[in-house]
């Protein structure tokens, strides 16, 4: 994304002697980058302004239920320092002062870039909410965004909400942005699942709608499960005319055509069958009966393709290895442009399935020494799957996709 940071200083950056400060943003040696933003460079930036860290410092310790003492000592600290407290809930080596967010990795989730606009989101745990309200203060206040301050879009919370504290997850009004994809100029994905309810959805479309931010919006309804969590853990897009998808799950099998008491006195099955609809403001909703007829739709008539639309399936579509490794966000993937994409080492038989398809397979450590020795050019990429190791991200439930907010994207 930024060569110029990186493009000869690869020895430098991974000495032992540097302490990985390169990618730490309270330290000075930093990357700095101004084509990748680092959330908490920007926090740093909105608490210079005075009148803005003790809004945002009463509001954080507010909902973190800290004492009025530690309110005024952390208003009394500086920016670099305050950004890195209020993320990782440390006021020193030896005190936690609060939870840590490490969710903020998963930066897609707080906010979406559709068009011209800021869709902020609105979580479903309340282990997100610090999240969230950093997001606000720094699309709000940062001049980053000051062109777009007309442009942010609020999710607002139902009509009396506060009289119903019990109420199921479809009634509360949540939404996330591993549930909303951009998949073309004009058309918006918005998953319900276990994050993102029908009433969250319905309030980001009159939105959407109201503010002629895109012409139609699909909602996809899947199960409300930890295993799926948003959409973008069951599919994502890997070429105008090609994405990866978990199978079973597009294909789940219709209980009535089955035999046997199991069928029909068990929980139904067809819980796990999908549910599409779209809308296009003013028209009459339009119904697909499972999410690859939906997504060859998208390559063929949003994008141009001209091409049939393919599809590379989660564990080569072989059981157990589909399930599991979707688990392991076989599906949640990054195309760093057309046909170039980032995934997890880990998931073998979806590697597999992607070779079979004729992509080449390389690991990200041996890609950067390429660049390095410009054996390789990021430009001349073709159908290529860079892969890394997912250590302990795969444990938190998400892959790339997750791992990224685009800002502004490149005309298709």
């Amino acid at each position: 994304m930024d060569p110029a940071k990186i493009k000869g200083r690869l020895k430098e950056i991974d000495a032992a002697e540097n302490n990985r400060s390169f990618f730490k943003p309270d330290n000075k040696n930093f990357h700095a980058s101004d084509k990748v933003i680092e959330i908490q460079t920007l926090l740093e930036d909105v608490l210079q302004e005075a009148d803005i860290r003790k809004k945002l410092v009463a509001s954080v310790c507010a909902i973190e239920n800290c004492n009025y003492r530690l309110q005024l000592k952390l208003i009394d600290t500086t920016p670099v320092e305050l950004a890195k407290i209020i993320i990782s809930g440390s006021l020193n080596r030896n005190e936690m002062i609060f939870a840590p967010i490490p969710n903020l990795i998963f930066s897609r989730d707080i906010g979406v870039a559709i068009n011209n606009y800021m869709l902020l989101n609105k979580p479903a745990k309340k282990a997100r909410a610090r999240e969230t309200l950093l997001a606000r203060y720094i699309f709000f206040n940062h001049p980053l965004f000051a062109g777009y301050r007309d442009n942010i879009l609020e999710i607002p919370e139902t009509v009396q909400h506060f009289l119903r504290p019990g109420e199921e997850h479809d009634e509360k009004t949540t939404l996330e942005g591993g549930d909303v994809m951009m998949v073309s100029p004009q058309h918006l994905i918005i998953g319900c699942s276990e994050r993102t309810s029908v009433s969250g959805a319905n309030e980001a479309i009159k939105l959407l709608f109201g503010n002629d931010v895109v012409k139609k919006v699909t909602v996809v309804k899947i199960p409300h499960k930890r295993d799926y969590m948003h959409i973008d853990t069951v599919f994502t897009q890997v070429k105008r005319d090609m994405w990866v998808l978990l199978r079973s799950l597009d294909n789940t099998e219709n209980p009535a055509e089955t035999q046997g008491p199991s069928s029909w006195f068990a929980d139904k099955k067809s819980k796990d069958r999908p549910e599409i609809v779209q809308f296009e403001k003013g028209k009459k909703p339009k119904t697909y009966t499972c999410i690859e007829d939906l997504l060859s739709d998208i390559s063929e008539n949003d994008l141009g393709s001209k091409a049939k639309t393919s599809f590379i399936y989660s564990g080569g579509d072989t059981f157990p290895y589909d399930a599991r490794e979707q688990w392991t966000d076989s599906c949640n993937l990054l195309a760093l442009k057309e046909g170039v994409v980032l995934g997890y080492d880990r998931n073998d038989k979806t590697v597999d399935a992607f070779k079979e398809k004729g992509f080449e397979v390389i690991k990200v450590a041996d890609l950067l020494q390429k660049f390095e020795n410009n054996d390789l050019k990021p430009e001349t990429m073709t159908d290529t799957l860079i892969v890394m190791p997912s250590a302990e991200l795969s444990r938190a439930r998400g892959g790339f996709h997750c791992m990224s907010m685009p800002l502004q994207r490149d005309e298709i």
